[in-house]
């Protein structure tokens, strides 16, 4: 069974009412906040009393299991990569293009739009590190993503030096 990622499975269970619910005590948007108050939060979970009825009611049986996995498995998160981008239009699409190597082996990694507006894109390379450190050596990866070639708005990359356009 894949061990559960922060941002892939527990953030998204979050709601922003839950979030507005919690604001006094904690930021259930952060990683930093969810895994200080991890106890808390599986405390509250299991007693049925966050959410409260008023805003959504208590999560279900799964997310609540789902929860104490990710924490009782090490609190895992994704990491932000690091990369050498690169953007081409053509007629048939736009691409954007990430090479590199990852940290140590065993890494997977993928581009995700993170944002996008009426004038531009922003895109982030997650780097998933595994669940034990596995043996060899890191390899080197080449990730692509891409849209319609008539979308013009601009392109940035949120990678571990931060936001860039390439």
């Amino acid at each position: 069974m894949r061990t559960p990622v922060y941002e892939l499975h527990i953030r998204p269970m979050f709601r922003a009412t839950d979030r507005d619910h919690m604001s006094v005590a904690m930021n259930l948007w952060t990683y930093e906040d969810v895994v200080a108050h991890a106890d808390e939060i599986l405390d509250r979970l299991t007693a049925e009393s966050m959410p409260p009825a008023s805003l959504g009611g208590p999560w279900p049986q799964e997310w609540i299991d789902l929860f104490r996995r990710w924490k009782h498995s090490g609190l895992k998160r994704l990491e932000l990569g690091t990369a050498q981008f690169t953007v081409t239009r053509s007629e048939s699409a736009v691409t954007i293009t990430a090479t590199g190597t990852y940290p140590a082996a065993g890494f997977a990694g993928w581009l995700q739009l993170e944002s996008e507006t009426d004038t531009a894109r922003t895109y982030v390379l997650y780097f998933e590190p595994p669940d034990a450190p596995a043996a060899g050596t890191a390899e080197d990866f080449e990730l692509t993503e891409r849209h319609k070639p008539a979308d013009n708005r601009a392109v940035f990359i949120h990678d571990s030096k931060g936001i860039t356009q390439p």
